[in-house]
């Protein structure tokens, strides 16, 4: 019991974050089942079984908050369902040795970017409105899918920077559109789990708690989208997948580095995650004290009536 409630925690902690990002609760949710010693795969399996219904609640969410822009959901959507079920039924044929080393370093790589992309990135405006074609999202929802499937969270940290990186459309409806277009994936990524695994080592009591947590946050985080700054929060997500999966590498057979070692990597670690924090955040207020000044620069002096 003590551990479904913790899961549940956990579900809802995850939904918050990737409602008002777009991104982290596959791989939150993911990165912990591991730590826990599930089975990749299983892990993955759990996690997306859990994702149909926090999908499905946080896209209605958006919906009702007007952050989605349904072109871009089917555009992106489907072709991410068809890369979530091939990395789905890839992954359930790796040994277990194998594929946990693999998804820590998936999971780390995708933090690393979410950390960089949004500590040392702004979001570019001068695009805003242009349409997002589909020979961009057809790509990305391939290569997303199938990352998300592999990695147990990915749609997210590659779909939601890629987009806000265009400049085409605004912050709140890239979340919205990414969060409602993940339903898709996460519905093809469970059949290629299926496919592969039966339902061999999936937990269902865990992802009933997992969605109860997810889908008590899902109209929360649509509401907080408007008011929690991407980048900030960006920079905390990002740094908290990093620390969690070096741990979880430097605690597997392929590195050893020795007691010191890991307590030396994880200062160095937090001491740069909180760095970037505190860049965001800086950064965050000088874009907002140069904001309101910046329209008034190419304005026209007021002229002086001459008699």
């Amino acid at each position: 019991m003590r551990t479904l409630v913790l899961l549940a925690l956990v579900g809802l902690g995850a939904q918050l974050v990737d409602g008002s990002l777009g991104m982290a609760y596959g791989v939150t949710s993911t990165t912990l089942l591991l730590m826990i010693g599930t089975n990749p795969a299983a892990a993955s399996a759990t996690v997306h079984l859990a994702e149909i219904g926090t999908t499905l609640a946080s896209g209605a969410a958006h919906w009702r908050f007007g952050n989605v822009d349904w072109r871009v959901v089917a555009r992106i959507g489907v072709p991410g369902a068809v890369g979530a079920f091939a990395g789905a039924t890839f992954l359930s044929w790796l040994s277990t040795e194998i594929a946990g080393p693999l998804m820590s370093v998936l999971l780390l790589a995708l933090g690393l970017y979410v950390l960089l992309r949004f500590t040392f990135r702004g979001l570019r405006t001068d695009r805003l409105g242009q349409p997002l074609r589909r020979r961009f999202l057809t790509p990305l929802g391939l290569v997303a899918g199938f990352m998300d499937a592999t990695g147990g969270g990915g749609w997210g940290p590659i779909g939601t920077p890629a987009i806000l990186a265009s400049g085409r459309l605004e912050p709140r409806k890239v979340i919205g559109s990414i969060d409602t277009s993940e339903f898709f994936v996460a519905v093809a990524a469970s059949l290629g789990f299926l496919v592969g695994l039966g339902t061999a080592g999936i937990d269902l009591a865990w992802a009933l708690a997992l969605l109860v947590g997810g889908i008590v946050a899902a109209p929360i985080a649509a509401w907080i989208v408007r008011l929690v700054p991407p980048r900030v929060l960006g920079s905390a997500v990002g740094g908290f997948i990093v620390l969690i999966n070096t741990r979880t590498l430097l605690g597997s057979d392929l590195v050893s580095i020795g007691g010191l070692g890991e307590g030396a990597v994880y200062a160095v670690l937090v001491v740069v995650w909180a760095s970037a924090i505190a860049y965001s955040v800086q950064a965050l207020r000088r874009e907002r004290l140069v904001a309101p000044v910046a329209p008034a620069q190419g304005a026209v002096p007021e002229q002086t009536p001459t008699g």
